[in-house]
């Protein structure tokens, strides 16, 4: 996933035949558009809308008070793996009030990341119980807001958290350290995707007498 040139991507476009979706989801404030942002080859969409008064008391500002603007539909980045296979990325907005949209953005999802705050626990736990309800694959990766710090185990508990789900921490600032998330995934995929896919080895028949 490392960085490519114009005229790589432009070969690209005509070669890679296998496009993954992955979701980063989460609650608000916690960097999903940074993210994306940080890791995309390509310059990223978003819909990004000014904060305005008409949103007080609707949406949750806790935590976030300097927050002046939000994803109202979803980020897009694109992630060349090789020539054959690229990872579409698709950050879902993270006010209750489009909570609507995530299902619809699972569908066709072959993993999730989600992204958390840890000084804002629970509001990662909606995310983690809609894919859960999905039976979608995911890891959950802790960005680094400066908040107090917590051992790997204080939040399995706290989020509830299945042991064979990937916890890895993070800066969703930085391009390599994003990058080091979605590798997480990638692997995590291979070991309950794949299995579930691989053909079952049939018996070879007896030879007719």
């Amino acid at each position: 996933m490392d960085s490519v040139t114009s005229e790589q991507r432009q070969t690209l476009h005509s070669t890679a035949d296998n496009g993954l979706k992955i979701v980063v989801v989460g609650g608000f404030g916690v960097g999903k558009t940074t993210l994306v942002r940080s890791v995309s080859e390509i310059r990223p969409l978003n819909t990004e809308e000014t904060m305005t008064q008409a949103g007080e008391g609707v949406d949750d500002t806790a935590g976030v008070a300097a927050k002046s603007a939000t994803t109202v539909a979803f980020d897009f980045g694109r992630i060349s793996l090789d020539t054959h296979n690229v990872l579409y990325l698709f950050g879902a907005p993270g006010q209750e009030r489009f909570w609507f949209l995530w299902d619809r953005l699972f569908s066709g999802t072959l993993g999730a990341v989600v992204l958390v705050d840890t000084r804002r626990l629970a509001d990662s736990w909606y995310a983690i119980d809609r894919l859960e309800h999905h039976g979608t694959p995911f890891v959950v990766a802790c960005n680094d807001f400066g908040g107090p710090a917590h051992t790997p185990a204080q939040i399995r508990e706290a989020l509830d958290l299945a042991d064979e789900v990937p916890l890895v921490f993070c800066d969703a600032r930085s391009r390599e350290s994003s990058k080091q998330v979605l590798i997480s995934l990638v692997e995590h995929l291979r070991t309950v995707v794949a299995p579930a896919v691989r053909p079952v080895p049939q018996p070879i028949p007896e030879p007719a007498p």
